[in-house]
């Protein structure tokens, strides 16, 4: 089936569009551990310099992350999270629990994250109005673009 020229809108798709490229959400999580300067995102995420710097400058441009510089000679960025950058960090905590659970199964975690309670975070969605856990059972979508129902667009 080829693609349509006019997809479902989407919140989903437009943060995506953003987040979603290769290494940004990993930026993010390193950004969130404290490690935002270049050579430290480079050391731990692994990404090619020149597609790093990309993804940066996107971030950056987006007012998820702001860049400031730490040294003048020779000139020097460090990246911070700012507050729309923040509100991602349930997200990546949550995608962390995913991978642990199904992907890492038996085997030893590479990172714990502890909450300031000292428990560790096992993060949960929850109906911020009845404080319910999300499950897919309990949800039902309604579309609030004109043309589009949860099966597709309808007919012209």
């Amino acid at each position: 089936m080829a693609a349509t020229k006019n997809p479902r809108p989407c919140s989903i798709a437009d943060a995506l569009a953003l987040v979603g490229e290769k290494y940004s959400l990993l930026v993010l999580r390193e950004v969130c551990l404290g490690n935002g300067r270049f050579d430290q995102l480079v050391r731990n995420i692994g990404a090619p310099r020149d597609i790093l710097a990309a993804r940066l400058r996107r971030l950056v441009e987006a007012g998820i992350l702001t860049k400031r510089v730490y040294s003048e000679r020779p000139q020097r960025f460090e990246y911070r999270a700012t507050p729309a950058g923040l509100e991602l960090e349930p997200l990546l905590m949550t995608l962390k629990e995913w991978g642990d659970r199904h992907l890492r199964q038996g085997t030893d975690l590479p990172m714990v994250v502890a909450h300031s309670c000292g428990n560790e975070l096992v993060p949960v969605v929850t109906c911020r109005a009845c404080g319910d856990p999300v499950r897919h059972e309990d949800l039902t979508a309604h579309p609030q673009v004109p043309g589009w129902t949860v099966a597709g667009p309808t007919a012209a």
